[in-house]
């Protein structure tokens, strides 16, 4: 029991919710406002993706004893963003609905499952590498802004990874945070802290935002959020069945919809924080940075605004470079698992590069075309090795 409160847990879950509301809450602001709504329904949206990943990552992480975290659409929350002004929050709530009772179908069916039985691992590995590239890249950018408390956090991850591997992710956020708070560089929060209570909106189900915002919303989640969580639970060696995952996750969106809870999907650069070595050598003893996470996600939920303030509060080169440094570790992980089958490598770097480069086609995300690209790759040399074998 006291294993479950090791600061290694507790860093790596806090580390994870704190990138997930630094770098994207923001943008759920903004897909709130476009959508009109009032400052009692945005603290709603909050409560709504916060309980949904906080319960749903809970009861799938204890049920698999995996580390399998639920986290919000970031690009459906972009999408939402520019595509919801002028459409009653009604139709939007039933697009929500629509998206999200696709995404159960996907799972409930069993097809996400065969689709991903056909990725190999070196596949996998690169696009999971490629997604996390621009956050430790990003944590280099921050040196730049900030020597002195990012040059300090560097200095203590290379040493804490020398002397006290387990503890070399709380060390270095430690230090970020007292270097900032000497500095004066954490902002001040101006925010009472009282509990979050849903608002219940009606959904009305217009066609044409079906459509137009149900649609996308579901292909964004699903080519640019389920896809690269697979494969981050795949590279770390996790074999947990897909296809229920997409269900649940799903399912969490259909209950949560009228609150305001658009979109919910498997993590993938948040869940890898939890999955780093960094956190348990043994990968199967990981899954306690998940419930911890679990636990920070459930706060912010019920405490709103109020938790996001906080989070948002730290400056923005100590979150990037704690998540940069973080997830160093999974990035090399990932590199090598995808360059160590010479038959494959062709496939993985051309996955790996597509991805890493952020290019955006017909409205989808690089990690989607990346995978498609890589496989056509891989299923073109397996299909010339075998004929040239006959």
């Amino acid at each position: 029991m006291l294993r479950f409160f090791s600061p290694s847990y507790i860093s790596a879950g806090f580390v994870a919710v704190l990138v997930g509301y630094a770098g994207a809450g923001a943008i759920v602001f903004q897909a709130a406002n476009a959508a009109g709504a009032t400052p009692d329904q945005i603290s709603s949206w909050l409560w709504a993706v916060g309980v949904g990943m906080g319960v749903s990552s809970i009861g799938l992480t204890l049920f698999y004893r995996q580390p399998i975290l639920i986290a919000w659409s970031t690009p459906g929350a972009a999408l939402l963003a520019t595509s919801l002004p002028g459409i009653p929050m009604g139709d939007a709530i039933g697009a929500f609905i629509f998206s999200s009772v696709l995404l159960t179908l996907c799972g409930v069916t069993g097809l996400f499952q065969k689709i991903m039985a056909f990725v190999p691992q070196s596949l996998a590995s690169a696009l999971l590498a490629a997604i996390l590239l621009r956050f430790g890249l990003d944590a280099f950018v921050a040196l730049e802004a900030d020597v002195l408390m990012v040059g300090a956090m560097v200095i203590v991850f290379l040493a804490a990874k020398q002397f006290l591997p387990r503890y070399v992710i709380p060390l270095t956020v430690l230090t970020g945070i007292v270097i900032a708070l000497l500095g004066g560089q954490i902002s001040e929060i101006e925010a009472d802290f009282t509990l979050t209570w849903p608002v219940f909106v009606m959904p009305s189900f217009d066609l044409p935002t079906l459509i137009g915002v149900g649609i996308p919303l579901f292909i964004v989640t699903m080519a640019s959020q389920n896809v690269p969580g697979i494969a981050a639970l795949r590279a770390h060696g996790y074999d947990v069945p897909a296809s229920p995952l997409i269900g649940w996750s799903g399912l969490t969106g259909v209950v949560l919809a009228p609150f305001g809870g658009y979109a919910f999907n498997l993590a993938a650069i948040t869940a890898a924080l939890c999955m780093s070595p960094d956190v348990h050598p043994d990968p199967a003893k990981r899954y306690p940075a998940v419930l911890w996470a679990s636990f920070f996600y459930g706060l912010a939920g019920l405490f709103g605004a109020t938790i996001t303030a906080l989070f948002i509060a730290f400056p923005a080169a100590l979150v990037m470079a704690i998540a940069g440094l973080a997830l160093l570790s999974t990035i090399a992980n990932s590199l090598d698992a995808a360059l160590k089958v010479e038959a494959e490598r062709d496939a993985a770097i051309l996955t790996f590069a597509v991805t890493a480069s952020g290019m955006t086609l017909l409205s989808i995300g690089a990690p989607f075309w990346g995978l498609i690209i890589g496989m056509c790759a891989y299923l073109f040399h397996k299909r010339f090795t075998a004929g040239a074998k006959r």
